[in-house]
């Protein structure tokens, strides 16, 4: 095989792939990213059996062939050459150089006869929404799901279409993130559990525009995003999703108005306080017109005033400051409605379309004078 390409396009090509090198395997060819010229197209493909990625770059292919090559010391390679043309080469003893300019490399690739290529997906239903909308969604939830693999599901994000309505759902046992979008066309209704690994590589790949789409498709154990000339199939995490209807209410006591950047920076400013690892919750109390927030720690305390317009009964109730700035992060509302119940509650952030919806369990705390 011999083939030139520019440095940028090789680079963003072995960045794109890279995200699904497997880290933990015995397999070294998964430690791969597979370089194949052998179609007429140079593609790159990296597989960890749980995610491929597959990305096409443009190039001059001056003999067909393929290479599997350490992804590590590949990407390395590419990102410290000049930037200019680099040239490919290989021989039947798989023995790989790298030029560009003044630079030459050598190394030893492998077959790619052991390299697991994507899987054929026979593509069931598809949705086409915007990469922006797709990015987005993402961020706005990703937050919650659960780094624990005791409980799979959680690791995941529900992705549920209902004729012409995407739900994305994520919980961790603490929280639980809804975002709810249009789309553009009327779907059959689906449910798939998309692991969060996923999600997250997809959302670092995909450019993002507004203008540009993302087709997504699902079979009963895999999901397929197709966007520009990059193609990403994943498993799905197996099982039934929890039940999220039967945790969401529209019963309130107390609904509280607030400005949501003063908010955010107020439990900012009092996280100060809080050491890493400490769970100290951030007390909430809401009288008319106002809500005070304090916060006492080995290493201070902090009391401050926010006004408020409130409907309902007064409370006084407390939150790990984390779950609360991640969901507020995430909500570009100026101003957000928050409604509880008691102090032993959920809360619940959205909007009037409930477009998003935030539920965040509260704390235990202890009030000190």
């Amino acid at each position: 095989m011999k083939l030139v390409c520019s440095k940028s396009d090789l680079l963003n090509g072995v960045q794109i792939v890279s995200k699904a090198v497997s880290n933990k395997t015995t397999m070294s060819i998964l430690e791969c990213i597979m370089v194949d010229a052998s179609m007429g197209i140079i593609t790159l493909t990296a597989n960890d059996m749980d995610l491929g990625i597959e990305t096409i770059i443009k190039g001059e292919i001056i003999e067909k062939g393929s290479i599997a090559l350490d992804a590590k010391i590949f990407l390395e390679i590419v990102r410290k050459l000049p930037d200019n043309d680099i040239t490919m080469e290989t021989d039947d003893s798989y023995k790989t150089v790298i030029t560009c300019e003044k630079s030459r490399f050598t190394i030893i690739g492998k077959s790619g006869e052991d390299f697991s290529y994507l899987p054929v997906v026979e593509k069931e239903d598809s949705i086409i929404i915007s990469q922006f909308t797709l990015k987005e969604v993402v961020r706005q939830t990703i937050f919650s799901i659960s780094d624990n693999d005791n409980n799979k599901l959680m690791t995941g994000e529900l992705f549920e279409i209902n004729e012409n309505e995407l739900k994305v759902v994520s919980l961790d046992g603490h929280r639980i993130s809804i975002r709810k979008i249009q789309l553009r066309d009327h779907y059959e209704s689906k449910k798939v559990v998309v692991p969060g690994k996923t999600l997250n590589e997809v959302s670092k790949i995909l450019p993002g525009g507004t203008e540009n789409d993302v087709t997504i498709s699902f079979t009963s154990k895999h999901i397929v995003f197709e966007f520009d000339n990059t193609t990403v199939v994943s498993r799905l995490i197996e099982g039934e999703y929890f039940r999220i209807d039967q945790m969401l209410s529209s019963d309130y006591e107390t609904k509280v108005k607030i400005n949501k950047k003063e908010f955010l920076n107020c439990i900012d400013r009092a996280t100060l306080l809080v050491k890493e690892g400490d769970k100290k919750p951030i007390i909430i109390n809401i009288i008319d017109g106002r809500m005070e927030l304090k916060i006492n720690s080995i290493l201070g305390s902090m009391n401050e005033d926010i006004d408020i317009e409130k409907q309902g009964k007064d409370l006084m109730i407390g939150f790990n400051p984390k779950f609360l700035i991640d969901a507020l992060k995430v909500i570009d509302d100026e101003e957000i409605d928050i409604y509880m119940v008691n102090p032993k509650a959920p809360c619940f952030i959205k909007n009037k379309e409930e477009s998003y919806i935030y539920l965040i369990l509260p704390v235990n705390f202890t009030t000190v004078s």
